[in-house]
């Protein structure tokens, strides 16, 4: 597996150093801007850390009772403390010691680390026990041997770390070899596996649901809000009453106090303990998505169904038969084929005037969904919209309009969004590129071809049954990829090899139970380094979201299992105000202070005018997002944020807002690109850097104060400055030569460097300092010259 990335290779450079990378050296990498890095699979799921890393020591104080009869003293005399240090340097540089150490599970880290605890605590304490005052007395008068103080030490050792004591249990908690049998209540049936396997627009899915509708009771479990709502829709409409449950809404068909014998919910929300005739899992190849495949194996090894019947992709087939092994279930196939035509061409389209109604053309950046929507529009073609960010409102919204033969929208501009959960009336598929960017398990980006699973996806999406164009194409708009593309479909399939697992709450309790000082980001890591898998079947899932936002509520006083639950927030951690409104949730959360629609719309400063340029539009996204993590906590934690269905409301008016900017996506185009306000994307030189040193701050500053989390995550770092750097700024903080300004520039620099980031008020502070001091030259020689 390669990428390649296009940045500095000195940055880059830096950046693979940062990394522990050691494939490439620096005369390759200064040959070229490009830089071609070979990685590993995801399914490591990163490097594990080294064990003995992980525990962090806890800090004792030295026994002070001054008051109290130094019994010792009495019985042997009082100890010198050069006698002290002499027999526990002696003890340190045994080698017998360190031997007994490893053979009680301290390594040399641990040893050092419990050593020097050890050290202070004997030298610094007023009284120490007695026995081991008496100990240090006969070892100073030689009647006693260095080796004698081991097992004090080691006693020590236990209560600095204290997993020395239970690393059996430790291990035994995060062994997941058999995760069958983690679910008892399905283990008691007899259940029966009907896959229905078959390309895009087959008919398996209709034919699954067809035996849902006529059962007794069911549940349908689909990876996307809209898929279950449409699930809900039409199962009502056909006479079956079907609740809904997503992370964020519940919904009822009768009242919610006669709940329905149908459900509909995200797969995340399925219900392990209720015992249905049929159950539904849609998209069961997701089993071995690297961050949500956790949900779909606990669907298909816990439901208490006495039908499940599975739909995706052949490429699944194998595993679920080898896990039904496990499980002692029955397992049945029915293959079914594409309904309509799909043919692949040869003749790219090259140019946006060949563009024709019914073409939808598939981008994998937003960047370039900027650019094929403004070239649509110079040549006077109305587009619709749709990326993975916008409300599921507005995703059908836009598609309806595209859909409409009557409206003059008939082009759609998309991103791999439309690949499952959306009906649209495709009649050709024009992907922009084949190449798609990934962030891998390390945080690193790779530019990597998309997979034959992810092209025949979203090429099937053309040619849709009982709709105006029921036979398909396929290209692609650059002659260059029409290889990539060819090669992509003419190969089988990966078969999946392994299905996501993830730590449940009841096992990082059980983990917190024996290291009570331990973070949840620190249990989770030693959960991980210590977990035990069937690696032939079982993968665990990448975590590091649900890290990132435990360090985020570190600080917060929360019980665990609350702190967990907030953890699991499904928000997008890349956006600075997504993040900072999440860190505000958990602070009044923590006070018992019940956040209220009133606190809320004053918080994200309601309400909204219509956006005006991309930036207010990606806003607008953001704070939907905030609304969703509110709906998200209020079914978990009802009473703390009471006011859900103001907070639906409010979605609604702001989903109409977005909407109306998506519908005027070039307009607001040229009013930030006459502003030069457009985001970049995550590949250039500062966002690499700025990720680099975030890192670099995350390391050597573990504990941050909520001050500087707040100020990291401030939105003010993606506003752009009210007006332009002036020259003499942007040539000091290129030389970052503070010898020819003041002290209080100095002092502003030194923020600049240590933030790692250029916030506006201090580009405000700096530029005010700069422009009352003008001593230094404007065009060359900052550096001081050497003498």
């Amino acid at each position: 597996m390669a990428f390649t990335t296009r940045c500095s290779p000195r940055l880059f450079l830096k950046y693979l150093k940062h990394k522990h990378f050691s494939l490439i050296s620096p005369k390759v990498l200064s040959s070229s801007p490009s830089i071609l890095v070979f990685c590993k699979r995801h399914r490591s799921n990163g490097k594990r850390k080294d064990l003995s890393s992980l525990f962090q020591p806890i800090k004792l104080n030295p026994s002070d009772r001054s008051d109290d009869i130094n019994v010792g003293a009495e019985l042997a005399g009082v100890l010198k403390k050069e006698d002290i240090l002499k027999a526990l340097s002696d003890f340190y540089r045994r080698q017998e010691i360190r031997k007994l150490a490893q053979e009680n599970g301290l390594d040399n880290r641990l040893f050092h680390t419990s050593y020097v605890s050890f050290r202070s605590f004997c030298v610094e304490s007023e009284t120490l026990p007695v026995d081991l005052h008496i100990v240090f007395s006969d070892i100073s008068q030689d009647a006693g041997h260095v080796d004698d103080l081991f097992p004090y030490f080691l006693d020590h050792a236990r209560i600095v770390f204290p997993h020395l004591d239970c690393m059996e249990d430790l291990k035994k908690i995060s062994d997941l070899r058999q995760p069958a049998n983690w679910y008892p209540e399905a283990r008691t049936k007899q259940r029966k596996i009907i896959y229905h396997e078959g390309p895009t627009n087959s008919g398996k899915t209709y034919h699954a649901l067809q035996r849902y509708l006529t059962a007794k009771s069911g549940i349908y479990c689909g990876p996307l809000k809209l898929l279950v709502s449409e699930v809900f829709h039409k199962s009502n409409e056909a006479g079956t009453p079907c609740d809904m449950v997503t992370g964020e809404e519940k919904r009822y068909a009768i009242s919610e106090d006669t709940p329905a014998n149908h459900v509909a919910c995200t797969v995340e929300m399925a219900f392990l303990a209720t015992p249905y005739e049929v159950a539904v899992i849609d998209e069961i190849q997701m089993m071995g998505d690297p961050v949500r495949g956790w949900a779909w194996t606990r669907a298909l090894l816990g439901l208490n169904a006495d039908e499940i019947h599975l739909c995706g992709e052949g490429t699944a087939i194998d595993l679920v038969r080898e896990m039904t092994l496990a499980t002692g279930d029955e397992m049945e196939v029915k293959q079914y084929k594409r309904l309509t035509t799909l043919t692949y061409t040869n003749k790219p389209v090259e140019s946006f005037d060949n563009v024709l109604p019914g073409d939808c053309i598939v981008c994998f950046k937003k960047n370039d969904i900027y650019h094929v929507s403004r070239q649509l529009e110079m040549r006077n073609k109305e587009c619709a919209v749709i990326y993975g960010g916008l409300p599921p409102g507005t995703k059908l919204a836009q598609s309806k309009k595209f859909n409409d033969p009557d409206d003059p929208c008939n082009i759609m501009v998309a991103t791999d969004a439309i690949g499952m959960g959306l009906n649209l009336a495709i009649k050709r598929i024009i992907f922009y590129t084949m190449i798609k960017p990934h962030m891998n398990e390390e945080g690193e980006m790779e530019m990597k071809v998309i997979s034959t699973s992810q092209t025949l996806q979203i090429a099937g999406r053309a040619g849709r049954f009982n709709t105006a164009y029921e036979e398909g194409e396929v290209t692609t708009f650059k002659k260059g990829d029409l290889q990539l593309l060819g090669d992509s479909v003419s190969k089988n399939v990966e078969p999946l090899q392994q299905a996501g697992l993830h730590p449940t709450a009841e096992q990082i309790e059980l983990f917190a139970y024996h290291l009570p000082k331990a973070t949840l980001s620190n249990l989770i890591d030693i959960f991980v380094s210590l977990s035990v898998l069937d690696r032939d079947k079982y993968f665990l899932c990448n975590v590091k979201d649900f890290k990132f936002l435990a360090d985020l509520i570190e600080h917060v006083p929360l019980p665990l299992r609350a702190k967990y639950v907030f953890c699991c927030s499904p928000i997008p951690t890349k956006q600075p105000f997504v993040c900072t409104m999440f860190l505000k949730f958990a602070r009044q959360f923590s006070r018992s202070e019940p956040l209220t629609l009133l606190k809320l719309r004053t918080q994200i400063n309601w309400p909204f005018a219509q956006p005006a340029t991309i930036n207010d539009l990606i806003h607008l996204e953001g704070v939907f997002d905030v609304l969703d993590l509110y709906l998200w906590l209020s079914y978990r934690f009802p009473d703390m944020f009471p006011d859900t269905e103001p907070v639906r409301d409010m979605q609604k008016e702001l989903d109409v807002l977005i909407h109306e900017g998506v519908a005027h996506i070039t307009q607001l185009l040229k009013v930030s690109k006459s502003m030069s306000t457009v985001t970049s994307d995550f590949t250039d030189d500062f966002e690499i850097e700025r990720k680099i040193q975030t890192s670099e701050r995350r390391e050597t500053d573990p504990e941050r104060s909520d001050f500087d989390i707040s100020t990291k995550l401030s939105s003010e770092y993606t506003h752009k400055w009210d007006t332009p750097l002036s020259g003499d700024l942007k040539r000091i903080i290129k030389s970052k030569d503070t010898s020819v300004v003041t002290e209080g520039d100095a002092a502003v620099l030194y923020n600049l460097a240590k933030q790692g980031v250029l916030t506006h008020k201090l580009v405000k502070a700096f530029q005010e300092n700069v422009n009352g001091n003008k001593k230094y030259p404007k065009k060359r020689n900052f550096r001081k010259k050497k003498k």
